[in-house]
Protein backbone atom coordinates (compact mmCIF):
# COMPACT_ATOMS: atom_id res chain seq x y z
CA UNK A 1 0.00 0.00 0.00
CA UNK A 2 1.60 3.87 -0.71
CA UNK A 3 2.55 5.08 1.97
CA UNK A 4 0.64 9.27 2.38
CA UNK A 5 2.29 12.26 4.05
CA UNK A 6 0.64 15.90 4.60
CA UNK A 7 2.37 19.03 3.95
CA UNK A 8 3.12 20.33 7.22
CA UNK A 9 3.06 24.36 5.38
CA UNK A 10 -0.23 25.39 4.11
CA UNK A 11 -0.49 26.74 -0.17
CA UNK A 12 -1.30 30.12 -0.33
CA UNK A 13 -5.40 29.20 -0.64
CA UNK A 14 -4.95 27.55 3.05
CA UNK A 15 -4.91 23.95 1.92
CA UNK A 16 -2.41 21.42 3.57
CA UNK A 17 -1.52 19.09 0.98
CA UNK A 18 -1.48 15.26 0.99
CA UNK A 19 1.29 13.68 -1.43
CA UNK A 20 1.77 9.94 -2.24
CA UNK A 21 5.50 8.92 -1.58
CA UNK A 22 7.48 9.09 -4.54
CA UNK A 23 5.39 12.34 -5.95
CA UNK A 24 7.80 15.23 -7.22
CA UNK A 25 5.96 17.62 -5.17
CA UNK A 26 6.12 16.33 -1.94
CA UNK A 27 7.81 18.38 0.69
CA UNK A 28 11.01 17.56 2.71
CA UNK A 29 11.21 15.38 5.63
CA UNK A 30 10.95 18.24 8.03
CA UNK A 31 7.87 19.92 6.43
CA UNK A 32 6.23 16.84 5.79
CA UNK A 33 3.53 14.49 8.53
CA UNK A 34 3.42 10.80 7.72
CA UNK A 35 -0.40 10.16 7.48
CA UNK A 36 -0.44 6.06 6.68
CA UNK A 37 -0.21 3.63 4.60
CA UNK A 38 -3.86 3.55 2.20
CA UNK A 39 -5.07 1.74 -1.01
CA UNK A 40 -6.53 4.95 -1.85
CA UNK A 41 -6.15 8.95 -1.57
CA UNK A 42 -9.58 9.21 0.12
CA UNK A 43 -8.97 7.63 3.11
CA UNK A 44 -5.39 9.64 3.55
CA UNK A 45 -6.56 12.79 3.30
CA UNK A 46 -9.61 12.01 5.64
CA UNK A 47 -6.85 11.16 8.10
CA UNK A 48 -4.97 14.31 7.24
CA UNK A 49 -8.01 16.32 7.90
CA UNK A 50 -7.97 15.29 11.66
CA UNK A 51 -3.94 16.87 11.97
CA UNK A 52 -5.47 20.06 9.38
CA UNK A 53 -8.63 20.78 8.29
CA UNK A 54 -8.05 22.29 5.48
CA UNK A 55 -6.10 19.16 3.93
CA UNK A 56 -6.68 18.15 0.04
CA UNK A 57 -5.28 16.00 -2.07
CA UNK A 58 -2.27 17.06 -4.59
CA UNK A 59 -2.89 17.73 -7.79
CA UNK A 60 -0.62 15.49 -9.32
CA UNK A 61 0.25 12.18 -7.16
CA UNK A 62 -3.78 12.47 -5.50
CA UNK A 63 -5.96 13.67 -8.45
CA UNK A 64 -8.84 11.90 -7.33
CA UNK A 65 -8.69 13.67 -3.87
CA UNK A 66 -8.06 16.87 -5.04
CA UNK A 67 -10.81 19.15 -4.46
CA UNK A 68 -10.01 23.34 -4.94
Amino acid sequence: MPKYYVNKNAQVNGDHEVHKEGCRHMPITTERVYVGDFPKCTSAVLRAKKIYKTADGCRNCSRPCHER
